[in-house]
């Protein structure tokens, strides 16, 4: 019996006793698979069947196990734009995937900026009308995150070819790498594979491994913990909570006795950006107490039910008669909480929640309609109404953040938006992500985690390409210390350290006034050729040479360019201390900077771009940029 190749979701679901064997959800009709390397594929059929895969003249066969799922290796193919088949079968019927490309197969992941699409970079019109090719395959991964990693995505996916619609909303870095890697070899298709979440910290993409590695085994037992049961993994958590914010509140403990709070009236159901006269208004960063009365049935409060609040922006953490039932960070997430029948009463049921905006809008994400109770003794939802109370809270800041939380929870995006692809081998992953880490330490630490993840997953043979940060925020006349520069700095340190890695900068083509730069255009050629091993300029060294700093570097085309002058802007020297930095005028000598004695001054650092939005101007004779960077003076 011949069965069309099935969707994700098909692979979602328990086999069937007559289900024919399926791969996982990142393989499918259409797709590329890795070339050079054994094709890795993994799916489901029936406990203990034999299933076996035929791909041109090579087959291979594998069994079950207890749960249906197999893995199979069959032997790596060169490069070939030939569409082939490829037939999956066992005792019940088979599979056939056809349309299938060997190439190169790229992950491209991180946050907005990776995200950011076609259609909002440069030249889209003209890029758009050129953008179909059969040799470029495109998936792209729905957002969703999960406490443990999954088998499946949160909505079926498909491999499809890049043409001007199915390109306009891809990842714009992506598709341009893509593009100019079929330019320089025509012969090689390449697949790519957008995951990609705006917002999201390094941290929801690390593995389970990675997780314990950095976080230890107590976030991994709460996420295991909310995957089973979030009641539960959130009253584990909410000391953690009230500890932090007992410490704030001068020891008080508003959840025990809501008259402690100062209450009035909501003004109106919406943003409390949108409520004049509250203070909350001109400045919406805040920690708000919101109060509603929920009048239960006897049959009711004693069946237990689902408390749904809506989306609540940014962070909630919400009591049911003094009790937390539930804690989620998320400002487009709808929150739906299970209200065992012990904590509610018949009569009258306090629901309160303590709600945290940490940027732009805050509070009530959705309408009122959004908000009410389900009991579980059946019945139509009780809603809970526009009326609610609130009382603003001189708290600042923001409280501890569950593990589970949807834009920085730890692994969240990983087991949902990388995990279900499986062990299919790849060329490479672009990673371009930092800016929601900026301010936080040992980034360098989190890409290692990342990049051991990666490859266990994918195989060792997968290169790392990292975008350093774009310039974005302050100019600065004079030197300061920067938590963009530093990041940038663990990226570069984080690369270096890896034998299978490259920086890619985009320290020149940011836009100091837009977070997302729309130059993706010459990003994506930058990623193609480290992708290729044209690897980009590095700092190499610091030294003392004859009372002169020089400064040295690695992978440079040709000699070093000041381009708009004589001589390079943002080279800085420094003492210890960050006050002691200043700007100094170094000399072009070939590959080098040469740096003259400073009046009064022994200096032990010497740095580069050292800003959030530096002005630069230091290349190599290729027109590749310099990376921001700071190194220690050798003595």
């Amino acid at each position: 019996m011949i069965r069309p190749a099935l969707t994700a979701l098909a692979v979602s679901l328990s086999c069937s006793a007559a289900a024919a064997p399926v791969l996982g959800p990142g393989y499918g009709e259409g797709m590329v698979l890795q070339r050079g390397e054994p094709i890795i594929l993994q799916g489901r059929s029936e406990p203990g069947a034999t299933v076996t895969a035929i791909m041109g003249e090579t087959r291979t066969t594998a069994r079950t196990d207890s749960e249906g799922t197999f893995r199979l290796s069959l032997p790596a193919r060169p490069a070939s734009t030939a569409p082939a088949q490829l037939i999956v079968s066992d005792d019940t019927g088979e599979t056939r995937y056809q349309n299938i490309l060997i190439g190169d197969v790229i992950l491209c992941s991180g946050q907005s900026n990776m995200e950011l699409s076609v259609n909002r970079a440069l030249d889209t019109y003209n890029q758009l009308n050129r953008a179909a090719d059969d040799g470029i395959r495109l998936l792209k991964i729905p957002q969703k995150t999960a406490a443990v990693p999954q088998d499946a995505f949160g909505e079926p996916v498909s491999w499809v070819a890049a043409s001007k619609d199915s390109v306009a909303e891809f990842s714009a870095a992506c598709f341009y790498m893509g593009k100019q890697l079929r330019e320089r070899r025509p012969e090689v298709p390449v697949g790519l594979i957008h995951s990609n979440w705006g917002g999201s910290a390094a941290r929801a993409w690390l593995t389970p491994e990675g997780v314990q590695t950095l976080e230890g085994a107590d976030t991994t037992a709460l996420l295991q913990a909310y995957a089973e049961d979030p009641l539960e993994a959130t009253r584990a958590f909410v000391p953690r909570w009230k500890e932090w914010w007992r410490a704030q509140d001068g020891g008080r403990e508003p959840w025990r006795d809501t008259s402690t709070l100062d209450w009035s009236p909501i003004p109106q159901f919406s943003f409390w950006n949108e409520w004049e006269g509250t203070g909350l208004d001109t400045d919406p960063v805040a920690n708000v107490w919101l109060r509603q009365t929920l009048t239960l049935t006897p049959e009711q409060a004693a069946a237990g039910g689902e408390l749904s609040i809506g989306a609540i922006d940014d962070l909630d953490l919400t009591f049911v008669n003094g009790e937390p039932v539930g804690y989620t960070f998320g400002w487009g997430v709808e929150r739906n909480y299970r209200v065992p029948a012990d904590l509610l009463r018949a009569g009258e049921n306090e629901i309160l929640i303590a709600a945290n905006n940490a940027w732009d809008s805050g509070g009530f994400y959705a309408g009122a309609d959004r908000l009410f109770f389900t009991s579980a003794s059946g019945g139509a939802p009780v809603p809970l109404g526009a009326d609610w109370e609130y009382a603003k809270s001189d708290v600042d800041g923001t409280p501890p953040r569950a593990p589970w939380d949807a834009n920085a929870g730890a692994g969240v995006m990983h087991n949902a938006m990388v995990a279900p692809l499986g062990p299919m081998r790849l060329a490479a992953v672009a990673w371009y992500q930092g800016e929601s880490d900026v301010g936080q330490a040992d980034y360098d630490r989190k890409l290692d985690a990342l990049f051991d993840g990666w490859r266990s997953q994918f195989g060792e043979q997968a290169k790392m390409l990292v975008v350093q940060l774009a310039n974005f925020g302050q100019r600065e006349t004079v030197p300061v210390e920067s938590g963009w520069a530093q990041l940038r700095q663990e990226q570069l340190d984080a690369v270096m350290a890896d034998e299978n890695a490259d920086l890619v900068t985009a320290i020149d083509i940011g836009e100091p006034t837009d977070i997302h730069p729309a130059n993706k255009n010459v990003l994506g050629v930058r990623l193609a050729e480290a992708f290729a091993g044209e690897t980009m300029p590095k700092p190499q060294y610091a030294l003392r040479e004859g009372g002169n700093i020089v400064v040295g570097f690695s992978d440079l085309e040709g000699d070093l360019v000041a381009y708009g002058g004589p001589v390079p802007l943002g080279v800085e020297l420094c003492g210890e201390a960050a006050e002691s930095c200043r700007f100094v005028l170094p000399a072009l000598e070939g590959e080098r900077l040469v740096i003259a004695p400073q009046d009064g001054m022994t200096p032990i650092r010497v740095r580069y771009a050292w800003a959030d939005a530096p002005v630069v101007n230091l290349y190599d004779g290729g027109g590749r940029p310099i990376p921001g960077f700071e190194l220690a003076i050798e003595q």
